[in-house]
Parts: C-alpha cells; sequence; structure tokens
C-alpha cells in the first residue's frame, strides 16, 4: 500500500506524519526504526507553510549522466558504470524554500529533476537481486547546479552544485511503490514543461544503482540517492535557459508529488 508522509515545522516543534487525504495524522517515534505511532492529532495538509526535508540525510549520493538523452544533448558518451558525486548536507532544502542565486556565480544556475530513493535499512554489499529491499521510499528532488563553477572552475562536480539550498527534497516521503521504473519524471518552469522521461530510460536502473554504491560505501538508514536528470536541461537548450530570480521551479513525478521553489 502507498503511504505519503511529510515532515514540517508548527508551532516551533518538527512534526512528521501520514497524509491521509486533506489531513496529516501526527506520528511519533521514527520511520527509520520502525517505531510509528499515531498520536490521535491531526492537521490540514494545506495548514503547512513550513515543510522540512523528508529527513535529515546524513549522506546527499548523485548519479550523473544517467539518461542516454541526458549524455547526448551534454554531448557526452554514456557511462560503463554508474557516475558517483556528492552534494554536502548544507545544500538540503524542503518544498517551498526559496533558493537563492550564488552572490558570486548568479549566471549559471541550471535545474535538474530527478527521483531520489531514500534507503532504509544499512546497505553492504548489496546484490542487485535484493537491493529494492533496502529502499524505504521515494520523494522529488532539483539537483540545482551552478554550470560555471561545476563545468569550468573545477574537474569535479561537489563545489557548483552544493551551494545553499541546491538541494531541494520533498514534500512528502512515499513508501509502497513497487514499480518506480512506472513514474514519470517532469520539470516545469514558470508553468512550462522542459523536462519529460520515464525513469524506465535510467541507464542504470536504481537496483544496480544500491549494488554498485554499497559495494564498500556502506549506505546507512537515511542516505539519499539522487538518480540523475533526464535530457531537457537549461544549459543544453538553445538558447540557454538559466534559472533567474522569480522563477517557479517545480519537479513533479506522478504518486510521489510536486516539489516547488522559489528562485530568488
Amino acid at each position: 500500500m502507498i503511504k505519503k508522509y511529510v515532515r514540517f515545522r508548527q508551532n516551533g516543534e518538527v512534526c512528521f506524519g501520514e497524509v491521509r487525504g486533506t489531513e496529516v495524522a501526527l506520528m511519533s517515534g521514527c520511520i527509520l526504526e520502525g517505531t510509528l505511532a499515531e498520536t490521535g492529532k491531526t492537521v490540514r495538509l494545506d495548514s503547512i507553510t513550513d515543510y522540512l526535508p523528508p529527513m535529515d540525510f546524513p549522506n546527499i549520493l548523485c548519479i550523473g549522466a544517467n539518461y542516454v538523452d541526458h549524455c547526448k544533448e551534454c554531448v557526452a558518451e554514456p557511462p560503463k558504470y554508474p557516475l558517483l558525486f556528492i552534494k554536502s548536507t548544507n545544500a538540503l532544502a524542503a518544498h517551498n524554500t526559496p533558493v537563492a542565486l550564488p552572490k558570486l556565480y548568479p549566471n549559471e544556475v541550471d535545474y535538474e529533476a530527478e527521483l531520489a530513493v531514500i534507503i532504509g535499512k544499512k546497505a553492504s554489499y548489496v546484490s542487485e537481486e535484493d537491493a529494492m529491499d533496502y529502499v524505504l521510499g521515494y520523494s522529488c528532488a532539483n539537483d540545482i547546479s551552478a554550470r560555471d563553477v561545476q563545468l569550468k572552475m573545477s574537474h569535479q562536480w561537489a563545489f557548483g552544485k552544493s551551494f545553499d539550498n541546491f538541494a531541494p527534497i520533498g514534500p512528502y516521503l512515499v513508501t509502497g511503490i513497487e514499480n518506480p521504473e512506472e513514474l514519470h519524471v517532469q520539470f516545469h518552469l514558470n508553468g512550462e514543461l522542459l523536462q519529460d522521461q520515464p525513469v524506465a530510460d535510467m541507464i542504470f536502473p536504481i537496483r544496480r544503482l544500491i549494488a554498485h554504491l554499497s559495494a564498500g560505501m556502506t549506505l546507512y538508514p537515511g542516505t539519499v540517492i539522487l538518480t540523475g536528470t533526464p535530457a531537457g536541461v537549461g544549459m543544453a537548450r538553445d538558447p540557454q535557459r538559466f534559472l533567474k530570480a522569480g522563477d517557479v521551479a517545480e519537479v513533479t513525478i506522478g504518486e510521489v508529488g510536486t516539489l516547488r521553489n522559489t528562485i530568488c
């Protein structure tokens, strides 16, 4: 059964609850520890104004060049193995969190809509056959990137992708999705559809990513994996389409939800 959870701050307290229609049933305990329990309290979903990321992720692991069409638009050969880079945790942001353009590098900030996979239990040397047993759930993510810093200042990507609030994730943690390959990743900028591709088009599917990453790198509970972006990014367009102050960026993934952030 698909369940949708939301984490938010209300009246100065951090709250976690299950979304049930227009209501949120507040929970105590920890979803990673399997100790969630209903408190008997509810709030209206539309009363939430201060969203938080679905959890405090210990690591933000990201996969580059995971769609053939994206490789083509970037004039790059598809990788033979999953291409890993890391975003620092200061980049973590929530649904509706404003994303400020970096003061020194505001001109080539790009969007990347992605499916986020959240690990539910400690994973080390996991086989592809067993990999999906380690998935807690899914969320929407936007791998925001300062392309000039990422591609012109450094031969590795972490700095250009780790400015404050450059990793919005949310608004929900969704569990119980049996076939994530059937999901569709979309990105709208100010209402215009710029990215639209099925998860099934990924070069390395989710089970392969988990097996590859866990081969020596322990994936701790709560680790989030951003699985790569489809074609349609701003730097590959003619003319290029970079984010500007006032833009509204939206990542939509079917049953997972819509992540919305305003650029400032």
